[in-house]
């Protein structure tokens, strides 16, 4: 077996995502074979395989780290939510039905067990080291019956554990403490030590405490990460967007020509995949904002309606807030609007639905001439073809068949006027044809706006992923942390008696 660590977190959103790929990097980095893995991922921001099977994007964006092509292995289990009581289930990248959280914890998650420590097990006998990374929190006492993502699979496959947190929200120590103090001894013996993420100060003045919070657990702190911005990509959440409405706005460099190009992202219930427009993100004198209110594309260059788990539910949410009203208008007169996936079915005439929403048939809202029938079977590809005189790179992740009845071919979908639709995901990575495309938006848009002609988006994730790298090998133990590693076994340390005094 090659050596192994798994990455859990003291709360969601902790860094576990950023600070696996930032290992996997480093390891990388200093000639060794690694692979990521995360045993169950809940996400709507998913991948498509080279072999056709969907999987996290944060594993993809893992994978990419250590400078390998994912595969099904690293996510065995996604669930994707479909609403607040149920989620759809992919195991080793095929949908496999729609469960309630009961349903699910309450026996199918712990048979899936045997599956996925055999997934890490094959990871393992073929790479040097396993990168795990935990969900949520370990100390989810209720739920650690039916666990297979944190100290479940740590125990199944005798890993260490690196519990990290977030010193940025506060409560550090006692969210350490607290950690481990929840745990039963068997799992305890697991958790070799802690990882501080995003930092801001002194750290001599934070040294007193980790050196307190060892004597007390007898485990050591392998790690402070500083705080650094930029650093969230291929976010898991897109929920925590869509319900807080436009907080989320881009970083803007200056543009290369006159004007600054400005899109607005509607942030539909379920969104899925809103990483799709990070590309447009990153290009120089692009504005992105993810908004909820009509009267906020009154300024927008550019509309784009993303994918989303429940079409006919986003379709409900634009109508009932004034948006449907507000792009249709904009169709009409002439002002871009971009639907992806979901949203390229939203700017159809019409939706079959008896698989998602189960509401049958529903009017669209009629700005291209698609009918859209929602099938059993999903659509898992990585298409390639060519738009815009521009070689396009994408991926499909949908039940939605689409039947194109005019327009302009566009990619799988059409163009009519400035309205673009496509079911794929990805495409605006390809650089030739981003540019393309916001050449096109510009002139619609009458703006004076000129893409920058070197961005390139691989290179731009390979330095963010270098700076995750970057980060573990100033900010971090390496050597104590590449023991760890190394062993691939747990420690066995002290046992903390819950309530013990601070």
């Amino acid at each position: 077996m090659s050596g192994g660590l798994l990455v859990a977190g003291t709360t969601s959103d902790a860094g576990k995502s950023v600070v696996t790929a930032g290992i996997c990097r480093w390891l990388v980095r200093q000639g060794v074979k690694v692979a990521p893995f995360k045993a169950q991922n809940m996400s709507l921001n998913s991948f498509v395989t080279r072999e056709g099977a969907e999987i996290g994007r944060a594993q993809a964006m893992q994978a990419g780290a250590c400078r390998i092509e994912p595969t099904a292995l690293m996510n065995p289990v996604l669930l994707k939510p479909g609403g607040e009581q149920s989620s759809q289930v992919v195991l080793l990248g095929k949908p496999v039905g729609e469960l309630s959280a009961r349903g699910y914890h309450g026996g199918r998650q712990q048979r899936l067990l045997g599956t996925v420590l055999d997934c890490l097990a094959e990871l393992r006998g073929t790479y040097d080291a396993v990168i795990c990374e935990g969900a949520g929190s370990p100390a989810e006492i209720n739920l650690r019956r039916t666990d297979i993502v944190n100290m479940g699979i740590a125990r199944g496959a005798r890993l260490p554990v690196l519990v990290v947190g977030d010193i940025d929200r506060g409560g550090v120590f006692a969210s350490f403490f607290g950690t481990v103090a929840l745990l039963s001894r068997e799992d305890q013996e697991l958790v070799s030590g802690f990882l501080v993420n995003k930092f801001r100060g002194d750290v001599s003045l934070l040294e007193p405490g980790l050196d307190m919070l060892q004597g007390l657990t007898g485990r050591r702190t392998y790690g402070v990460l500083p705080f650094r911005h930029g650093l969230g990509i291929d976010e898991e959440d897109g929920l925590r967007v869509s319900l807080r409405g436009a907080v989320r706005e881009s970083q803007v460099a200056a543009p290369l020509g006159e004007d600054v190009l400005r899109v607005a992202v509607c942030a539909v219930p379920l969104m899925s995949n809103f990483t799709d427009v990070d590309a447009l993100a990153a290009e120089p004198g692009v504005v992105v904002r993810f908004v909820d209110r009509p009267e906020e594309l009154a300024d927008a260059d550019l509309v784009v309606l993303p994918g989303t788990r429940g079409t006919v539910r986003a379709l409900d949410w634009l109508r009932e807030r004034g948006l449907a009203e507000a792009i249709v208008r904009r169709a009409a007169d002439g002002r871009p609007v971009l639907g992806i996936c979901g949203g390229f079915q939203m700017l159809g005439e019409h939706i079959e639905d008896d698989v998602e929403s189960r509401r049958g048939p529903v009017d669209a809202l009629g700005v291209l001439p698609v009918r859209v029938r929602f099938a059993r079977e999903k659509t898992l590809t990585r298409p390639v073809g060519e738009a815009l005189g521009e070689r396009v790179e994408g991926y499909e992740i949908h039940h939605g068949v689409a039947d194109v009845l005019g327009g302009e071919p566009f990619l799988d979908g059409c163009r009519v006027g400035a309205v673009w639709g496509t079911h794929w995901h990805g495409s605006l990575e390809s650089d030739g044809f981003r540019r393309a495309f916001l050449r096109e938006v510009a002139a619609a848009a009458g703006r004076r706006f000129v893409p920058a002609p070197g961005t390139s988006f691989a290179a731009l994730r390979e330095e963010q992923l270098d700076r995750l790298g970057d980060l573990i090998e100033q900010h971090a133990d390496t050597d104590a942390l590449w023991r760890l590693i190394e062993s691939g076994a747990p420690q066995g340390l002290p046992f903390i008696p819950p309530g013990a005094p601070a």
